[in-house]
């Protein structure tokens, strides 16, 4: 059984029962019956009945936003928007499901033609940090596609998929077509990844998890799209409005108790504005709202669980003896709380500084011009996301194709939208999830040449 604890207490709200090698099997079994009706039937049919799961998810976003909370511990407002981008998934998805277009090439002698027919069974694995949207960015396109999809969600937040899945079958999805299997990543997870009736791997969390899922598909060339780690660079340049920089940053590595892989939390000012921009961010971390999840004044609510806790404590601790931090404020007593925190004076290759630390912790660091900007927004492992603050339009646009991540914005820290793709470069994944191609991603192309220069048909 999986315990599932509130973040915020501490307190058990929850027992899930979790699936064992055996139950994936017949899981896959279920699926591959369901997949080929769903295959099999007319477009329309299938993006009706998406659109009927969009409007049940959207008839319960109260209750999903609800059961998120109590969780995974995310701020009331957070939740809402996180069961109404499912909502929005399945919405976007259902359109594409009839302009899922293949092509007419020319070519000598005959027609040629290319046809996108759905992988099968696909496996999602999720995580604990986003625990509905992860799982509906692959789980909607996928179902688009002709696909059928067995869910694991992470062991600490099984509920919302588990509910999620109920609504599937509330909105007329056949039996068998999407399925959640709550368990561990080493039982559960790894039946998934190493099961012939799997055509593809979707999975986001952890790079080194990643790594070994993707030589597990390797042996059986199984698809995979890989999202994992970041450690994204906020960069700040003297001629940015500094009020608005300092102002937005807080919540650009706060927001989910910064439990995200867009976060930016490494964040490089220039030398000439440096002091300047920490007299602006000192006030506006200490004025972070955080405490209770379900209180609708609050910014940033407790860490997933005890071990999250203590990996982001030992960051800061290793950190404490070289840096002058500014900290704002969280509760006592029961739950996984630590608060906001920012590091100064640390070295740009301390581990806290180049290492995913995956809490509400950011370092600052400066640098002298944009080339040293450059330099440090490169020096780390992933490549994930990012920001850009200046008023000079040539600069934004030499920095955004400088910088080696996937998804980066200037003046903001918007990273995700589901009409665009995300996704990352070197350690932060392979693959791109969301946007006009997401339904190709669960397709296989096939290729039609049709002679005319043969018998008549």
């Amino acid at each position: 059984m999986l315990q599932v604890l509130n973040p915020a207490t501490e307190e058990p709200v929850a027992t899930v029962p979790a699936a064992t090698p055996a139950d994936v099997d017949a899981a896959v079994a279920r699926a591959t019956a369901a997949q080929r009706g769903w295959a099999a039937a007319a477009p329309a049919d299938r993006a009706r009945l998406l659109r009927r799961f969009a409007a049940v998810v959207d008839d319960h976003v109260e209750e999903l936003a609800r059961l998120e909370v109590t969780e995974a511990g995310h701020t009331i407002g957070n939740a809402r928007w996180e069961a109404g981008n499912v909502r929005d998934l399945l919405d976007f998805a259902a359109g594409g499901v009839e302009r899922l277009n293949g092509r007419q090439i020319p070519v000598a002698g005959g027609l040629d033609v290319t046809l996108l027919e759905p992988l099968g069974v696909v496996g999602v694995i999720a995580p604990w940090n986003f625990p509905m949207p992860i799982a509906a960015w692959a789980t909607a396109p996928a179902l688009a596609a002709g696909n059928a999809v067995l869910l694991k969600p992470a062991e600490t937040t099984p509920l919302t998929a588990l509910r999620l899945a109920e609504l599937a079958l509330e909105a007329g999805l056949p039996e068998g077509l999407f399925q959640v299997l709550p368990g561990t990543g080493p039982v559960a997870g790894n039946a998934l990844v190493e099961h012939p009736g799997i055509a593809k791997i979707v999975f986001t969390g952890s790079t080194r998890v990643g790594k070994g899922i993707m030589a597990k598909c390797a042996d059986q060339v199984k698809r995979l799209t890989l999202e994992l780690g970041g450690k994204s660079p906020n960069i700040v340049f003297a001629d940015a409005d500094l009020e608005a920089a300092a102002a937005a940053a807080p919540m650009s590595f706060l927001d989910n108790s910064g439990q995200d892989c867009c976060a930016r939390t490494r964040i490089l000012v220039q030398r000439s504005a440096y002091d300047r921009f920490l007299e602006l961010l000192t006030p506006a971390i200490e004025e972070i709202v955080v405490g209770d999840p379900a209180d609708e004044r609050t910014q940033m609510g407790p860490l997933i669980s005890r071990a999250q806790l203590d990996r982001v404590r030992s960051y800061v601790t290793d950190a404490a003896e070289h840096a002058a931090d500014i900290r704002g404020k969280a509760p006592e007593g029961p739950g996984f709380w630590f608060p906001p925190t920012v590091l100064t004076g640390v070295a740009e290759d301390a581990p806290c500084a180049v290492e995913e630390i995956f809490g509400p912790v950011a370092v600052v660091l400066p640098f002298e011009d944009e080339a040293d900007a450059i330099r440090l927004a490169n020096a780390t492992e992933y490549g994930l996301s990012g920001s850009i603050w200046t008023r000079d339009v040539g600069r934004a646009l030499r920095a955004s194709r400088a910088v080696r991540a996937g998804n980066l914005s200037v003046n903001s820290h918007s990273s995700v939208r589901y009409w665009t793709p995300f996704g990352g470069y070197r350690q932060s994944g392979l693959g791109r999830e969301l946007g006009p191609d997401a339904l190709t991603a669960f397709t296989e192309t096939k290729n039609v040449f049709i002679s005319t220069e043969g018998p008549a048909l």
